[in-house]
């Protein structure tokens, strides 16, 4: 009975591993994908890659030119140099993958900084970084570039002068059709290189700021530990207050709509016999009260937890908001995966703050929500051409916004100068 029974297990899990295979459109989507957000972060870290070779040479001008003593003047510049896009370059590979906590500040004094842990380590990220990352933002640019090229090349073929090179890599000429499939199965391969080797270099790339760049174990996370425990407060002082908003709400409202309901059906009960007009008219009443009731109810419901965002996703919910504003406004959302629950109604309710906010106070003529999902983080935007002079401590909202975005360790910003435009970001991460 036992081999039978785990006979049947196993029959069981296979059918359970049959059921989580991966079918091939799946499989090619989230290969795309894969490469899409590979090339991406390739690209981005080109940008860093590109500086990190322009400091690399001014710490080596400096090298040089301290032995005739010019170079120890422009010592703490390079430094600050090196540490600041130390410091951007942590705050990328964050914005697209697990967070790179920076060590403790490295000192200012030349002859301290020389033997500091975290400047050395800096220092070898950033001729890792000036050169094998430099080289990869490169091909991030260049294999879609060609892959593109080689691939379409049988469509303008003939509109090249003759003796034209056919090849991204400079090789051959087309003279016929044969030779114009095989530049475009070059195409074809080019892509194939940008599917499967795409993650690993984007990998490649980052590693050296990952290993070098991030506090090691010997590192005091006191501010780091400060900083989550604000956090941690912010967020139970957003719950607490979402509680007495929700009790404020059911006690003032639904409460008192309910105890109406109550008392008009007792008093038609009491004259159904010696006035039945009179009764029917309170029923008619009590109705009417117990239908606001439970709009009310709903009310209440939708703002603990929309189900337009089971219903229809983030972009459908923002799309709703967008729709029931009084000012026009446009969406603007790329999430192909879903994020937490909890995460997408944060972001709902801050794009439903926002939206309220222009309404009420900006005078604009339109807004723009703009949402992104990009290395599992999730990157709203919401712009107006209002008057501007929005103020996150005046009380419009802004920091209840604020105390939400906190309470899940992401970053608020906000630009509204007099006379606008006003532009309000939040990043959140996407959570599982």
């Amino acid at each position: 009975m036992a081999v039978q029974q785990d006979a049947t297990t196993g029959d069981r899990q296979d059918a359970t591993a049959g059921d989580r295979r991966v079918s091939p459109k799946e499989a090619v989507v989230r290969t795309t994908r894969a490469a899409g957000a590979a090339i991406a972060q390739l690209v981005s870290g080109l940008g860093t890659a590109f500086l990190a070779l322009f400091v690399l040479l001014l710490l080596a001008v400096t090298a040089v030119t301290s032995l005739a003593g010019v170079g120890l003047l422009m010592a703490p510049a390079a430094l600050s140099a090196l540490h600041a896009l130390a410091g951007r370059e942590r705050d990328r590979l964050g914005r697209r993958g697990p967070e790179v906590i920076a060590p403790e500040p490295p000192p200012t004094r030349l002859r301290l900084a020389l033997v500091d842990p975290t400047t050395r380590g800096e220092l070898r990220w950033l001729v890792r970084h000036a050169t094998l990352g430099f080289l990869l933002g490169l091909l991030g640019v260049l294999l879609p570039v060609i892959a593109v090229r080689d691939s379409l090349f049988p469509l303008y073929w003939k509109l090249l002068p003759e003796n034209t090179t056919a090849t991204s890599v400079g090789l051959g000429n087309a003279h016929s059709w044969p030779d114009t499939l095989a530049v475009a199965m070059l195409g074809v391969g080019w892509t194939a290189i940008i599917l499967g080797l795409g993650p690993g270099m984007a990998r490649a790339q980052a590693r050296p700021g990952r290993l070098f760049l991030a506090a090691g174990p010997e590192t005091d996370l006191s501010l780091r530990i400060a900083e989550l425990t604000a956090t941690r407060a912010a967020a139970l002082d957003a719950h607490a207050t979402e509680l007495r908003r929700i009790e404020r709400s059911l006690h003032d409202g639904t409460q008192n709509r309910i105890v109406s309901v109550t008392v008009l059906l007792g008093a038609a009960r009491r004259m159904v016999a010696r006035d039945p007009a009179g009764a029917d008219e309170l029923l008619e009443r009590a109705q009417s009260a117990a239908e606001q009731a439970l709009a009310e109810l709903r009310t209440v419901s939708r703002s603990i937890l929309p189900p337009v965002l089971d219903d229809r996703g983030l972009a459908g919910a923002l799309s709703g908001l967008a729709a029931n504003c009084a000012v026009p406004c446009r969406i603007d959302v790329e999430v192909p995966e879903r994020c937490a629950a909890s995460v997408e109604a944060t972001a709902y309710f801050v794009v439903a703050e926002a939206l309220t906010n222009i309404a009420k106070h900006s005078g604009a003529a339109c807004a723009t929500v703009t949402a992104r999902s990009r290395g599992g983080r999730l990157h709203l935007c919401v712009e107006d051409d209002g008057r501007g002079g929005a103020d996150q401590d005046g009380g419009s909202g802004l920091a209840g916004i604020r105390r939400r975005i906190a309470a899940y360790d992401g970053s608020f910003s906000l630009a509204s100068p007099q006379g606008g435009p006003t532009t309000l970001k939040v990043d959140l991460p996407c959570g599982s």
